[in-house]
């Protein structure tokens, strides 16, 4: 079997198909623009935005949006779906269908949002399963995450080898288990358990006791507990605040707050394991 390399155009953006009438078939790339303004962005993703038709975000921030749209005039907003009172899912399932639309009208469509577009990202999914179901060329390219900034930024021993990541409210609704041993991330701890957004949003007191309580059956009242948010513009330094366990539902936490829980220390080992690799 003889494999054809691919040609240098193909990989620069999503291909355009034209349609048996001769009218052209839409096609959708969902981008992320990582979380500081510009520079997280890769190169694969800036050509995206720019090669689009039409480019629909999700932005934190006004800057950001203003260098989406020098790369591409052409970009519309999607934050008027989410309304306060609505609930998130159906916000979601709408700006997944604003998307999708704009496919079906033979565009070359570009939605672009915060961080990583595959991390807690429903709609960004959802435009891309749509789109392929109908049989449009639709695709996702990586960014940089929330996660992936917290482990440049959190040094030191921990986390080492591995660590695990939940969604904070999906951490406590299906009890996930966990290895304490190991560091924990919780995404979205100031979105705890809320069905729509909502202006000044921060965690509920009430609701973090409830998350305070299902870590404390793993980890001591003064086991030690990150807030962390990711610096947006190169002139701002990460926000890491360290607190205990035992203060955590006294803490203001916003949307943006990632919870890193660092791993309780142990000496514990398989000794068959470690005799194996020595004598292996």
């Amino acid at each position: 079997m003889s494999l054809r390399p691919r040609s240098a155009t193909a990989s620069a953006g999503p291909p355009v198909h034209d349609r048996v009438d001769g009218g052209r078939r839409g096609s959708l790339v969902i981008v992320g623009t990582g979380l500081m303004l510009a520079r997280h962005a890769t190169l694969e993703t800036v050509e995206a935005i720019k090669r689009a038709e039409q480019v629909f975000h999700l932005i934190t921030n006004s800057a950001t949006e203003a260098w989406i749209r020098r790369l591409n005039p052409n970009a519309t907003s999607l934050g008027d779906c989410l309304v306060e009172g609505k609930p998130r899912a159906q916000s979601y399932s709408e700006i997944a269908g604003r998307i999708v639309d704009t496919v079906r009208l033979g565009q070359r469509v570009c939605a672009v949002f915060y961080g990583h577009p595959g991390v807690l990202v429903a709609s960004g999914r959802d435009a891309i399963a749509r789109s392929r179901a109908e049989g449009f060329e639709a695709r996702m390219l990586p960014g940089i995450s929330a996660e992936d900034c917290l482990l440049a930024d959190i040094l030191g021993p921990e986390p080492r080898l591995c660590w695990q990541s939940y969604e904070a409210t999906d951490f406590l609704l299906h009890r996930r288990r966990i290895d304490p041993t190991v560091a924990l991330i919780l995404w979205q701890a100031g979105m705890l358990g809320e069905p729509s957004v909502r202006a000044d949003m921060q965690a509920r007191p009430e609701r973090l006791r409830v998350l305070t309580g299902a870590l404390l059956r793993h980890y001591s009242p003064r086991h030690v507990v990150v807030l962390y948010e990711a610096a947006e513009l190169p002139t701002r330094n990460p926000i890491i605040e360290r607190v205990t366990l035992a203060s955590l539902p006294r803490q203001a936490i916003y949307p943006k707050t990632t919870l890193y829980v660092a791993p309780r220390r142990t000496t514990t080992c398989d000794a068959r394991v470690a005799r194996w690799l020595m004598h292996a």
